[in-house]
């Protein structure tokens, strides 16, 4: 099947980035907007309390499930946003490990944040994205 996405890397820019810089899709693409992908389980308790890289991989579970029920999957994404509930930059060198390897060489543009808080008790990552995808 044929991907919406194109990944972009500029030779002008740092190549220490682990991630594509831009990405496009043709207008005749379809856009999904996911809200963020949070660590809970079926029972909407948090996975992996007090695990930052376990709660990115459970985040990341999530959101390919929710990417296949709107018809997609980590291919089809064209750009992300990790948020890591903690000031230290290991923490979210962790959660960002998590996300990397889960996209492999689909290497989306991403943000990576430290934020204060998220929303549910003991959440420490979010993981947001958009998708693309072309309907036949």
């Amino acid at each position: 099947m044929p991907r919406a996405v194109t990944l972009i890397r500029s030779a002008s820019l740092s190549d220490v980035a682990e991630y594509a810089y831009a990405a496009t899709a043709p207008a005749e693409a379809r856009l999904i907007f996911l809200a963020g992908a949070c660590p809970l389980n079926e029972d909407g308790t948090t996975a992996a309390v007090g695990d930052v890289a376990g709660q990115a991989a459970k985040a990341v579970e999530n959101l390919r499930t929710a990417l296949a029920d709107a018809g997609a999957a980590l291919e089809d994404v064209i750009s992300t946003r990790v948020l890591v509930a903690s000031d230290r930059q290991a923490d979210l060198v962790a959660a960002w490990e998590v996300v990397r390897d889960a996209f492999g060489d689909h290497d989306v543009p991403s943000t990576l944040m430290g934020v204060t808080v998220l929303g549910y008790d003991h959440q420490l990552v979010e993981v947001e994205a958009v998708a693309a995808v072309l309907d036949s």
